[in-house]
């Protein structure tokens, strides 16, 4: 097969490879039209320089592999840019992310390229090397495995979600035996209890309850919560901010939110989706001294 073709499939693969990718969820980011349009200009960039790497190489143009340390150095630009982006936005959230939860998005971005990139390479190498049908199958098989990629392991894996009793000791906002904080007014007292949602998430097993202590996973789920729900906050209305806080004895962890959605079921599923960050997954489990700690 002419080289031409290699590369435009290769490049066509590549660019439908970033465009799966691309979601708009609940973390809205990207949303606007200028984000999407960066991160597919980026995308068809990647596409190119993988899909003209095979030619390039049987054709002895080894210059062309340069191409790619440079192609490492801009997508590691990209990561720089979206966490610098998002971390501009914490401000402006009453519920923020966490630089944990920021740090996975920005990774994630990265990667994505590296993926285009390699969807590129495979499929314009079968163009090129066997024919249109064979890059034709590796292609629908790139694709099809990338949307797996996107899928990784969410709370709902790792805890149960039930449902948790909101209550005051005094001041003291619980949810079940776990101490929230403390809520001084009146008003602010009965609004929580008439309005608020509790639940609790309960570790399966020692992996969970280590993911479960990391305080950015706790702040993820809350920022989930917090922006699927609405919450009942307004700027310097401290008493009505969604917080987590552990049972330092079970690892079990108590949720409070004041929503604007007041739906149990809703919330459960919320959580149960939450993914699991990079940086706060936790695994003693796969070590002997967590196996034999956990007897």
């Amino acid at each position: 097969m002419s080289y031409v073709w290699s590369v435009v499939l290769g490049l066509v693969a590549g660019t439908l490879a970033r465009l799966f990718m691309l979601r708009l969820d609940y973390r809205q980011y990207p949303t606007y039209p200028h984000g999407i349009l960066t991160h597919l200009a980026l995308g068809f960039i990647a596409a190119l320089i993988g899909s003209v790497l095979v030619p390039a190489m049987a054709f002895k143009e080894f210059t062309a592999v340069t191409f790619l340390a440079l192609a490492a150095q801009e997508f590691r630009q990209v990561r720089n840019m979206e966490r610098e982006t998002l971390v501009k936005l914490e401000a402006a959230e009453l519920v923020p992310r966490g630089f944990d939860y920021i740090e996975g998005i920005a990774k994630t971005f990265e990667a994505r390229n590296y993926l285009t990139m390699a969807t590129a390479l495979a499929v314009s190498g079968a163009a090129f090397v066997l024919n249109w049908q064979a890059a034709f199958g590796v292609a629908v098989l790139l694709l099809t495995g990338t949307q797996f990629l996107k899928k990784g392991q969410v709370v709902g894996d790792l805890a149960e979600v039930v449902p948790a009793r909101l209550h005051f000791q005094g001041a003291l906002l619980m949810v079940d035996d776990i101490v929230i904080m403390n809520v001084g007014l009146p008003e602010a007292r009965e609004k929580i209890l008439a309005e608020g949602l509790a639940i609790l998430i309960k570790p399966k097993d020692d992996n969970g309850r280590a993911t479960l202590h990391h305080v950015g996973q706790r702040q993820a789920i809350l920022h989930t919560a917090a922006t699927l729900l609405g919450i009942k906050r307004e700027i310097g209305e401290l008493e009505f901010t969604p917080l987590a806080r552990k049972n330092i004895d079970t690892g079990a962890v108590g949720v409070f939110i004041l929503p604007i959605e007041k739906d149990f079921d809703s919330l459960r599923e919320i959580i149960n989706r939450v993914p699991v960050l990079e940086s706060a997954s936790r695994k003693p489990l796969s070590t002997q001294a967590g196996r034999i700690a956990a007897d």
